[in-house]
Formats: structure tokens, C-alpha cells, sequence
């Protein structure tokens, strides 16, 4: 009996047959490092508290869980889809509030993309392109801070990339049903990250009609139809199901102006996106003053309110998220599309470039163009970056007795180590050790290179070469992870960002959590059918359903701006007891109309009174059923 269970222990970390014996060692052991990478440090994770609040609401029962409620009592939902809310939810719901119980899905996905990245750039150019592919995921500081946190686009980034895996199946096989089940991912991924789930369609499909193996144009374009089918049924299944809930037996839908979960996810995180305009339509309020410059105290390189443009992501915080080997991926498109230009129309590895290249231009565009861009949408460009790369050096390693091919990748190691090396500040804490280790691998590397035209010396140093010159280009972003990870930063962070600035949200993190034993305790004095408090918007809100798991009535939605409670609403919840204390703010004042019924009709409270918050003056009122006969 040992003897078997010994051999299966041993059979788990064997390659297949059709790969080397160190493919999967060497996986393995990538996806554990990757593992650790971001799960360090998580049950003192920094959350995104809206999401965060709306899981731990979710978690408590099955109407909220199914309607993406932001509250307990469900007076009004997320103000997105909830596919990746849905797993962090069941996540808190197994194993009870703990941070690092809403970060668990998010490492889980990110490992599992790391995976499924290797088997899909494996299957069209080999195991060790796999294996370069996966590590430059594992190692981008988007990727490695992105899946640290507990925002969506951790499970977005794993189903596209299993969609890219789909369609190259569909291609080698022909099979509609499998090119159906690459559009049953985008529908699910969809659910994770709405629209940008659909740039990578383009790239699957046109992928498709170039190489599938069917000779029969029109058929090709039938299974594209029959996908693009599957797409819309599993995309829009659950906003159609919540549509036809009564809205009196649902959240109202925030994000909208008229309850309406289709202008949630087309207009305002569509259309407003891109254009600035957010709830302009009839139906919702002007933002009170003191809401209407939401996350401007954040970095500009963290929440992007850039010059648009494709020149955005190069430079600064965002550079040095995402863009480290962006110019060898542009060589690699080059030299791929160069060496597969002759191959036949089916050739499998020139439908991967295709895919890739398409992947990560029609996403890099959609994010120039943005007019708001969160740091951590970044990490959606890494997938097609790091296959782009490794299917490169596998082929240029193919080609490697070429004087050409040589030239180009000293030339590549040369320009992308000087580009990283320009990513990096000057007043980073490890800067000297990512110059210095970056600059004499690709040195030694230039000069391996630069000798392989003497056949006596071609025989060592080409390999070595190519190996250091690969280390050089991967150092970079490698220094930048690990210092991420030492400093515990989150997916709204930058590597190598000022000291001060990490340490000012380090201690603004550590503060939160230590208030969370004195806000249940005051959770705790106040009746289970009574709303702790009432603020206006639920942005406001968020840390403090999180940290209590009891309601803190929302004002507005997540910008203050939906007509959610109404007056009459609003109203009803004081003559029943519900609504007691509401903080109000006074100096902006506020526009809401709730809250100005509140400071109209309600009494200014005596014992708590009034305090400022980021400059602004808020009062406190105490409300009786009397207030609303």
C-alpha cells in the first residue's frame, strides 16, 4: 500500500510522455513560487472595500448572494456583475469573515492561470516556451499585485486565457462544440468584468477564420455565429434573470437611473467609461459636493486620470506595472509573423500570434482611450505579452545558428534591459540591485552573443547567451514583484512607489483593522432591525459594512447619485424604527434630498455632534418615528 501511494506521489510531479522530464518539475514548482508570491502576507491584505463589502453581504444569505447585494437588508446592489464576487462570497461564507478568506479565490485563480498559460502556449510551440510564457506571468508586477487583492479581473484574466485554449483546440480540431465552449468562457468571464471581456473576440474569431482546419469558408463563419451565440446567451442570462425580478423583490440595480441592470453595465461601465460622463441620464441626481471628487486623493498612477493615449502605459507608475518586456514582445510579433509567413493557412502557431497580437492591441487601446483606467486593469495584458515572449525565444532559440536571429536577440536583450532600467526610479530602496543584476547578465549575455560568429566558441555561447539574456529581460520585472511582495502591496499600488506613500497606506490598512473589534462593538449595541447608520453613498459606507456585517443604509448608491431609497422610501424607514442615526454633511453641504429631510425634520444630536473628515463638516441627527407621520 505505501509502495503504491509512493508511486502516485511520484507520478503527480512526472511530465507526460510527449514532454520533457523537466517540464513539469519545473511547472510545478513556478506555480508554487507564483502561489506564495500572492498569498503572502493576505489576512492582513489591504481590500478593495466596496467589493469587499459587498461579499461579506452577499455571504450571509442566498437573495443577497444571487442579487450582488451591497448591503444586508439589500436595498441595493453592486455596481457591477458579480460573477467573481460570487466565488469570494462562497469563499466567506465556508470559512467565515477573515481577510485572507476573501484573497483565497483570487490566489486560487491567479495560480491557475500561471497553468493554463503554459498548457496553452505549450501546445502550438513547446514546453519550454510554455514554461517562459508561464514565468513571465508569475513574475509581472500587474499580475502578482493584482491577484494579492479582491477585485475581479483575477478570474476574468483565467477565462479568457481558458478561451484562448479553446479556440486553439477549435482550430487544430475543427469542432464547432469546441469553439462554443471558447465562447462559453468569454460569456462567463462577461460575468467577471462585463465588456472588456469582449476584446479578446475579435482575436478568437479572426483567429479562427484564418487557420480552422474546415476548407469551407461559410462553415468556418457558421461556427463563429454558433460561438458569438453561446457568447450573448451566457453573457446576458443572469442580467436577463434579475430583469425580470419585480424591482420590489430585488436590490435596486446602482449604477443605473432607472433600476435597470442593462444600463448598469452598457451606459455607466461602458459608455461613461470612456467618455467621463457618469450618470448624466434622466432619472439621478447631481453628485453632492462632497462626492464629486471620488478617489482624487489617490495617485494619478493608480487611478488614472492620464493624458489619453498608447504612450500612457510606458512610463511611470504604470510602466513599471505592465510594460517591462513589452519591447520584446513587439520584436516577437515581428520574428514570429516573419518565420510563419509560409506555413499553411492552418498552421497552428501563426493563429496563436494572431490571437495574442490582436488580444493585446484591441486591450491596449481600449485602456488608452479610457478617461478613468485603475492600475490593476493592467494586469489583462500580460497573458498575451508573456506568450508573445516565449513562443519569440523558442523560436529564435530554433533559429539560434542564424547570424540574423543572433543579432536580433542581442539587440532585443540590449534595448529591453535599457528600457527596464529607465522603469526603475532613482530613489527605489532596490534600485542599485535591479540595475546592477539586470545590466551585467545582459552585458554578459551581448558579449556571449557577439562571439558565437566563431564556430569554436558557438557551441557554449550561444546557449549561454540566450540563457543570460533571457535572465537580463526577466529581471526587472522579477526585482519589481519581489519588492511588492516584501512591502505588501495591493492591486491599487505601484511597484517601486515612494516609500512615504507605502508607508502612510500600510498604516492607514493597519488602522482599519484595528477598528473593527470597536465598530462591532457599537454594530453590537444597536437592535438587529435598525441600520447602525445612515450615509450618504455606499462608497461611504463600504469599511464599515465590511467590518460589522450589519447595515449601514446607503444614501445613492456607490456615487451618491441613484434615486435609492426615494423620499417616501426613506421616510417609511423612520416610521418603522429602521432609520435612527444619520450622519449628514453640512459644509459642502449636502444635495441629497433624503439627508435634507433629515436635517430638516430629525434632531441634531447632542452626544456625538459634529466632525470634519477629509475637510469636510458632517453633523449627526437622530430620527423618530414621530419625525415621519
Amino acid at each position: 500500500m505505501k509502495t503504491t501511494h509512493r508511486r502516485r506521489a511520484m507520478s503527480f510531479w512526472r511530465s507526460p510522455e510527449d514532454q520533457p522530464a523537466w517540464a513539469r518539475p519545473a511547472l510545478l514548482g513556478l506555480a508554487a513560487v507564483a502561489a506564495f508570491a500572492y498569498a503572502w502576507g493576505m489576512n492582513s491584505a489591504n481590500l478593495e472595500v466596496f467589493y469587499g463589502a459587498a461579499v461579506r453581504s452577499m455571504a450571509g444569505n442566498w437573495h443577497d448572494f444571487f442579487f450582488a447585494a451591497f448591503d444586508p437588508w439589500g436595498t441595493v446592489s453592486v455596481d457591477k456583475l458579480p460573477g467573481a464576487l460570487w466565488l469570494e462570497a462562497l469563499s466567506v461564507r465556508i470559512f467565515g469573515f477573515h481577510i485572507w478568506a476573501f484573497v483565497l479565490p483570487q490566489v486560487i485563480e491567479g495560480t491557475l492561470t500561471v497553468l493554463v498559460l503554459y498548457r496553452t502556449v505549450r501546445r502550438v510551440a513547446g514546453p519550454g516556451a510554455g514554461l517562459v510564457a508561464a514565468g513571465i506571468l508569475a513574475i509581472t508586477p500587474a499580475t502578482v499585485l493584482l491577484n494579492r487583492g479582491n477585485v475581479s479581473d483575477t478570474l476574468l484574466i483565467l477565462l479568457l486565457v481558458l478561451a484562448v485554449d479553446a479556440t486553439q483546440r477549435a482550430i487544430a480540431s475543427g469542432r464547432w462544440q469546441t469553439l462554443a465552449l471558447a465562447g462559453l468562457y468569454v460569456g462567463l468571464a462577461f460575468q467577471a468584468k462585463m465588456l472588456q471581456a469582449w476584446i479578446v473576440l475579435p482575436a478568437l474569431y479572426l483567429a479562427y477564420l484564418l487557420a480552422g482546419p474546415t476548407a469551407d469558408l461559410v462553415r468556418r463563419c457558421t461556427h463563429v455565429v454558433l460561438s458569438g451565440v453561446v457568447v450573448l446567451i451566457v453573457s446576458l442570462s443572469w442580467m436577463t434573470a434579475v430583469s425580470v425580478v419585480p424591482s420590489h423583490d430585488r436590490p435596486y440595480v446602482d449604477g443605473s437611473c432607472n433600476n435597470s441592470i442593462y444600463s448598469q453595465v452598457f451606459l455607466y461601465n461602458g459608455t461613461d467609461r470612456l467618455s467621463g460622463h457618469v450618470l448624466t441620464q434622466a432619472g439621478c441626481r447631481p453628485a453632492s459636493p462632497q462626492l464629486a471628487t471620488t478617489e482624487s486623493h489617490l495617485p494619478v498612477e493608480v487611478v488614472g486620470h492620464l493624458s489619453k493615449g498608447l504612450g500612457r502605459f510606458l512610463t511611470g507608475g504604470f510602466g513599471r506595472l505592465a510594460a517591462w518586456l513589452f519591447p520584446p514582445s513587439l520584436v516577437a510579433i515581428i520574428g514570429l509573423l516573419i518565420e510563419t509567413r509560409r506555413r499553411p493557412r492552418t498552421d497552428a502557431r501563426r493563429a496563436a500570434v494572431v490571437m495574442w497580437t490582436i488580444w493585446l492591441f484591441f486591450t491596449w487601446e481600449f485602456f488608452s482611450d479610457s478617461h478613468q483606467l485603475n492600475s490593476y486593469y493592467l494586469a489583462a495584458l500580460i497573458p498575451p505579452i508573456a506568450a508573445l515572449c516565449g513562443m519569440g525565444l523558442a523560436a529564435a532559440w530554433s533559429h539560434r545558428d542564424s547570424r540574423r536571429v543572433r543579432t536580433t536577440v542581442l539587440l532585443t536583450v540590449a534595448g529591453g534591459t535599457a528600457y527596464a532600467a529607465s522603469l526603475v526610479p532613482g530613489s527605489a530602496g532596490v534600485a542599485l540591485w535591479a540595475w546592477v543584476s539586470s545590466g551585467t547578465l545582459a552585458l554578459a549575455a551581448i558579449v556571449l552573443l557577439a562571439l558565437a560568429h566563431r564556430p569554436a566558441l558557438a557551441r557554449w555561447s550561444v546557449p549561454a547567451g540566450f540563457t543570460l539574456g533571457a535572465l537580463a529581460l526577466a529581471a526587472g520585472p522579477a526585482w519589481a514583484s519581489a519588492a511588492s511582495v516584501r512591502d505588501q502591496l495591493s492591486p491599487f499600488e505601484t511597484p517601486y512607489q515612494p516609500a512615504s506613500l507605502t508607508a502612510t497606506l500600510a498604516q492607514q490598512n493597519a488602522g482599519a483593522l484595528a477598528s473593527i473589534p470597536a465598530l462591532q462593538a457599537e454594530a453590537d449595541r444597536v437592535p438587529a432591525n435598525q441600520a447602525v447608520n445612515t450615509i450618504e453613498s455606499s462608497q461611504a459606507d463600504s469599511f464599515y459594512v465590511l467590518a460589522t456585517g450589519r447595515e449601514w443604509l446607503p444614501v445613492g448608491g456607490f456615487t451618491g447619485q441613484i434615486p435609492e431609497p426615494s423620499l417616501s422610501q426613506f421616510e417609511a424607514y423612520v416610521r418603522a424604527g429602521k432609520v435612527v442615526q444619520v450622519t449628514v454633511a453640512m459644509k459642502p453641504r449636502t444635495t441629497n434630498p433624503d439627508l435634507l429631510w433629515v436635517a430638516a425634520h430629525c434632531t441634531a444630536s447632542t452626544t456625538k455632534g459634529t466632525f470634519v473628515l477629509e475637510g469636510v463638516h458632517f453633523a449627526r441627527y437622530r430620527c423618530s418615528r414621530a419625525d415621519a407621520p
